[in-house]
């Protein structure tokens, strides 16, 4: 819920700084080649904080504003991908989690979308350096990288779940 004390105009000016902090960090993709997944998680994060500070409706704007600025401008293409078929996952976990059988919903979530992603990378964008990873480390160790992005994003969903401590 969005916080009542707040203006809207503060409220677009913050979700505009975290915005610009977020493409910031998915330019930053290519830096280190684990970058690659740990970039849209952090922005993920982010988005939390314009969510829960703003409200959804900023914060599908801030998504929307910064999963486009990414695949505009991030160099390395397959973050930028990831964080636009998964970067709204905040948004849409508490609706999950009021579901029944919320894990099995997560799961498919995941997976549909990382296998939607993957395959327009591979199919459609042509991503070459992608291709040819993917070939050299071959089908098992394929599965292997799947089974750790689904233990990596239910990490990130159980700290997305999380409360801050209230200080005494």
């Amino acid at each position: 819920m969005a916080n009542k004390r707040n203006s809207p105009a503060g409220n677009v000016a913050l979700g505009g700084i975290l915005a610009a902090l977020a493409v910031v960090i998915m330019a930053m993709g290519t830096l280190i080649p684990v970058a690659t997944y740990v970039c849209p998680m952090l922005c993920a994060l982010l988005l939390q904080v314009v969510l829960k500070t703003c409200g959804s409706r900023i914060a599908w704007a801030w998504y929307g504003a910064v999963a486009l600025l990414s695949l505009l401008l991030a160099p390395d293409k397959e973050a930028a991908v990831v964080f636009a078929f998964l970067g709204y996952y905040p948004i849409l976990k508490p609706k999950l989690d009021g579901r029944k059988g919320k894990w099995l919903w997560k799961a498919l979530l995941f997976n549909g979308a990382t296998l939607m992603a993957y395959w327009l990378m591979l199919r459609v964008l042509g991503l070459e350096e992608l291709t040819a990873e993917f070939a050299e480390i071959g089908t098992v160790m394929c599965l292997v990288l799947l089974l750790l992005g689904n233990v990596t994003f239910f990490l990130l969903d159980r700290l997305l779940g999380m409360r801050p401590r209230r200080r005494r």
